[in-house]
């Protein structure tokens, strides 16, 4: 009987953004599942459209035991406290060694499987992937195979990479081949099962730059062709077992290797050198390519307004510098402003919604008062940026409560299908025509649901502002007439140049 160990670490690192990750984000989960151990996290995550989901399938069809350790993911933030790390890695290092001594009637373990992000940052501890794996591999020797999938925004190490027996990445941004992902992981772990481990080798090439977050979208080029040609060099190579990377990086989170990093594994030296250097060849050469225009908030919702005015679809703006997903708090009102400065809700008959706006206060006074209700509030909060600056101030309104909810939301999206998320205390408020969708804890707008919930039917709106960068594009670009993307005042830089570096690699430019 295979017997498979499996944990779960999940966190993305902006060591510029406002807030850290606590033992308390971990067990609160938000957008992820909530902080489980043993059985409780096995149930729970093998359905999840997630690459552990993936690897459990996949494992069950091959007749293979999975031991289960911890699974553990917050939301985007600035670094994991040391508390939180220790308890993670303690409770996963206990595990393990606990799953290495029960040799009765079990044979101990055959391999390690770890659902991993790979760009986490923790206090004391800049690697934070890279370390735990090597508390694991001081327990597991290294001979025990280790296989791990990543995000495709992982900040891939060399430890990592040494310490890994291999490693394989989400191809799609926005995220909807997590699932995918795990079963890729479960093949490359049958293979090093099936031989030995110097059967294969590896080879990785840095890229000379960091991309831009919002740069990464596979659905246009160059990270579309870099995918496509992964996948053509793969098929070409079959006979050299050929498994190839591209790990784009998250570019906020300052540490010496930060950055893309190409990768790859096989049976053949030559095709996997040559290979991974073909990749690095097309990221590099687009390089003009990586880089964006943004436009501002002001020009943002004017070019929107015109455009929505002869559209039979709304028309989405990103607020991509406030984006929960990438470490910001989603409570910044730049774009709220410009809404109402712009005077965008008479405009388009009241047919504008922004969300999700954290924002628990507001809420609890929405939710308190009631649907019909009008109240005076302070929406959204100034926070500061990397720059010291605070970004625009709360916006004093008088509003008329549209809808409330307990803010427990079944989710269909391509990316979320199957999933609830639990927002606490919500309600649509309505403001000089603009709808805002106000909640208890912090989501990345990344589902139609997530406004419908509220009563907002997306699909009726002249003009949407979502607080995302790229993962919105999964659910919201099938209904979208014109996608903008804004820059107002925000923790998530969208361009990296624009941050204070002090620890990245000289051999790394901020910017493309």
């Amino acid at each position: 009987m295979t017997r498979i160990f499996v944990a779960g670490f999940h966190h993305e690192t902006n060591t510029f953004a406002p807030s850290p990750a606590d033992w308390a984000a971990f067990n609160a989960g938000a957008g992820y599942a909530a902080y489980t151990r043993g059985e409780t996290m096995l149930r729970t995550m093998a359905p999840a459209s997630v690459s552990i989901g993936g690897f459990a399938a996949a494992a069950a069809e091959r007749g293979w035991t999975l031991v289960p350790s911890v699974w553990a993911g917050a939301m985007p933030s600035n670094r994991v406290t040391a508390d939180a790390f220790e308890r993670i890695c303690g409770e996963i290092v206990e595990d393990l060694r606990r799953a290495l001594a029960d040799t009765a009637g079990c044979g101990g373990l055959d391999a390690i499987y770890l659902d991993l992000h790979g760009a986490a940052v923790a206090e004391g501890a800049d690697d934070a992937e890279g370390e735990l794996l090597q508390r694991l591999r001081a327990i597991a020797g290294d001979l025990l195979p280790i296989v791990a999938s990543l995000d495709l925004h992982a900040n891939v190490t060399e430890r990592m990479l040494r310490l890994t027996s291999a490693m394989t990445a989400f191809r799609t941004y926005p995220h909807v081949d997590m699932r995918e992902t795990g079963l890729r992981a479960a093949q490359m772990l049958a293979l090093r099962l099936a031989a030995p481990r110097h059967a294969r080798t590896m080879h990785a090439e840095r890229v000379p730059f960091l991309l831009p977050l919002n740069a990464q979208c596979t659905l246009m080029g160059p990270a579309a062709e870099v995918i496509a040609l992964i996948e053509q060099l793969e098929a070409e190579h079959r006979e050299a077992d050929l498994e190839l990377n591209f790990s784009m990086g998250f570019s906020a989170a300052d540490f010496a290797e930060c950055g893309p990093v190409l990768f790859g594994y096989g049976t053949d030296a030559a095709i996997v050198r040559g290979a991974v250097q073909r990749l690095h060849d097309a990221v590099v050469t687009a390089r003009p390519r990586w880089r964006l225009d943004l436009l501002s908030p002001r020009d943002a919702i004017e070019q929107a307004i015109a455009l929505a005015a002869d559209a039979d679809r709304p028309v989405v703006i990103a607020d991509t510098q406030d984006n929960p997903g990438a470490g910001g708090d989603s409570n910044t009102t730049g774009l709220l402003r410009a809404l109402l400065a712009a005077d965008a809700g008479r405009r388009l008959d009241g047919r504008v919604a922004l969300g999700l706006l954290f924002d628990p206060a507001s809420a609890a006074a929405a939710c308190a008062a009631g649907a019909g209700a009008t109240l005076d509030v302070q929406l959204g909060r100034a926070v500061p940026t990397w720059s010291g600056a605070l970004t625009d101030p709360p916006v004093a309104a008088r509003c008329r409560v549209l809808a409330t909810s307990d803010g427990v939301v079944p989710l269909f999206g391509p990316m979320t299908a199957g999933a609830t998320m639990t927002l606490g205390p919500s309600a649509c408020v309505e403001v000089d025509g603009v709808q805002v969708l106000l909640a208890s804890a912090k989501a990345q707008m990344l589902d139609l649901d997530l406004y419908r919930f509220l009563g907002v039917e997306p699909t009726q709106m002249k003009l949407l502002v979502v607080k995302s960068s790229v993962h919105f594009r999964a659910a919201f670009a099938p209904i979208a007439s014109h996608i903008l993307v804004a820059k107002a005042p925000g923790p998530m830089a969208a361009d990296p140049g624009d941050l204070p570096w002090r620890h990245l690699s000289t051999n790394t430019a901020p910017r493309p």
